[in-house]
């Protein structure tokens, strides 16, 4: 009997083993299928479909369609992208240039028509945004206002940014020259990133620093989340500074008491400032 029940178990055991094995199977082979999808060529018509309906997905503020149409310029600025993209591909450059030129008057955006946009990319707000000849930006990317994918040679090769699949780039953001920004990868605001950036990884700072490396939140970029480096870097010198001084009081035996009081009140001040900020 003992033996029976070692067997079922043994059965059992063996079902489920090969159950998991079939659903990592297809839920590799579903993965696999949706990439596939996204690198097949689409019609320009439905592209254009695609992207209109991007910012009911990215953007909580859309309350109906006719917002598309007056609030919303990066939308605008990436279907005109996919025409004169197309005509530029096919010996138009000319037109496709009109084209963009047209887009940055009315949309205050600079995109050329031979850098290469992938599916679903969403420009939040938009104004400002500047994308080079060159530059590469893959599939379900989300640009804030205010970004540069701009290039630091004067040859003619590639010298864009390459954006990977899920990249967020917070507003304000210049990403320059021939590097690329990993897969799911997040640049923080303002920063300035002149070297790539891994896959699942932050980048805050000017320069850039990786601060967060193969742990990267896959949900939007939150800028609340990302560390303060100048503040920290205030308090590592004020605490320093703090430091030297009171080893040369102790070594030279120097009254410095009306100096520092005034400076404590100014330093409390400080403090205080520093600690309304939110963590």
């Amino acid at each position: 009997m003992t033996k029976k029940m070692s067997a079922d178990n043994t059965s059992e055991k063996s079902k489920v083993e090969t159950t998991v094995n079939d659903i990592n199977e297809n839920t590799s082979e579903e993965i696999e299928q949706n990439n596939s999808n996204d690198n097949e060529a689409i019609s320009l018509w439905a592209q254009i479909k695609e992207d209109f309906n991007v910012p009911k997905v990215n953007d909580p503020a859309l309350n109906s369609n006719i917002e598309l149409v007056f609030n919303y310029p990066g939308v605008w600025a990436i279907i005109n992208h996919r025409i004169a993209h197309r005509l530029y591909k096919n010996n138009f450059k000319i037109l496709g240039r009109i084209i963009m030129g047209i887009t940055q008057f009315l949309c205050n955006m600079d995109i050329h028509p031979a850098s290469v946009i992938g599916r679903r990319v969403f420009i939040d707000h938009g104004i400002g945004v500047v994308i080079g000849e060159t530059a590469i930006i893959e599939n379900d990317v989300l640009i804030y206002q205010g970004v540069t994918l701009g290039g630091v040679s004067l040859s003619k090769g590639k010298r864009h940014p390459t954006v990977k699949a899920h990249t967020v780039i917070g507003s304000g953001a210049k990403i320059l020259g021939n590097i690329t920004m990993g897969r799911n990868s997040r640049i923080g605001a303002n920063s300035v990133v002149i070297c790539d950036v891994p896959d699942d990884s932050t980048a805050v700072g000017v320069p850039a620093k990786i601060i967060n490396r193969g742990c990267c939140n896959k949900s939007k970029l939150n800028h609340a989340d990302l560390p303060d480096i100048n503040k920290e870097m205030f308090e590592y010198l004020l605490k320093r500074v703090a430091l030297l001084e009171h080893a040369l009081k102790k070594h030279d035996d120097i009254d410095l008491s009306t100096e520092d009081h005034d400076l404590e009140s100014i330093y409390e001040e400080f403090i205080t400032a520093m600690n309304s900020i939110k963590k």
